[in-house]
């Protein structure tokens, strides 16, 4: 589906980071990618898993320096000439700021959890885009439930997700007449080093499985298929759109709890 296609994909962290499954299946479909490490801390696990894909582009970036990103769009255009897509998997917030009550949330750690959770698409989405000319590109993010409804401990990264979300409506008419398509997944929760910061992961992936339509959780390798075809040429008609991969929970307006045999 992918094949003399090339891409970049940020953000990911290790073997079970929903990036990396998402970089693998592009890179089966033929796709020909650059990814990154937001530190030397993670180069060396980024690096090993690089391994698995063919002639990969291993570069550092930490999204909220924009010398950094600058470097990474030049080597990107030395080394592919061009760019067909971008996967943005990038968030981040104090864990002060998660574990508190809302109203605690401090400035600094507001500004934080924006600017690198939110506005970094749209600082990505814009060296993207003079790479991406004549090439049909496709720019995803990954949001979750959150940025649209309140849940518990997700606090000022809920806020993050719906500026995302907000951002990925303007960009998509800001680059629309350049060809270039933009959307999210919206992905149920899934084990992650990210989720991990989250109280309560655990019962909340209870929950989810226990209510949801699928009876289930969600599984990284639904999450990249998703994006493969978000990628690829079958959604070239799609744009601005928040599309969910969690097992139809975001469906449900009343819990109630499955019946007890």
């Amino acid at each position: 589906m992918l094949e003399g296609k090339t891409g970049i994909v940020f953000g990911i962290a290790n073997k079970r980071s929903i990036a990396w499954a998402i970089a693998r299946t592009l890179a089966q479909h033929g796709a020909r990618l650059a990814v990154t490490h937001q530190n030397e801390r993670l180069e060396e696990k980024v690096r090993e898993l690089a391994g698995q894909l063919a002639e990969p582009l291993i570069l550092p970036c930490d999204a909220s320096e924009d010398d950094q990103i600058d470097a990474v769009f030049k080597a990107v255009e030395e080394a592919f000439g061009g760019l067909d897509f971008l996967i943005h998997s990038i968030a981040f917030a104090a864990r002060e700021d998660l574990e508190g009550d809302f109203t605690d949330t401090s400035r600094a750690g507001y500004h934080l959890a924006q600017d690198i959770s939110a506005y970094s698409l749209i600082a990505l989405a814009r060296r993207a885009a003079p790479l991406m000319a004549g090439r049909d590109g496709s720019v995803v993010t990954l949001s979750y439930l959150g940025g649209e409804r309140v849940v518990p401990h997700y606090n000022v990264m809920g806020v993050a997700k719906a500026a995302l979300e907000a951002n990925v409506r303007y960009l998509a008419h800001s680059l629309g007449p350049r060809g270039i398509r933009v959307n999210a997944i919206s992905a149920g929760p899934i084990k992650t080093l990210a989720a991990s910061g989250i109280s309560g992961l655990s019962k909340m992936l209870k929950s989810v499985a226990a209510v949801a339509p699928l009876r289930r959780n969600t599984q990284q390798a639904e999450v990249a298929d998703t994006a493969l075809f978000l990628c690829s040429h079958l959604s070239r008609g799609i744009t601005g759109e928040v599309i969910y991969v969690d097992a139809g929970y975001h469906i449900m307006g009343m819990f109630q709890p499955p019946e007890e045999a």
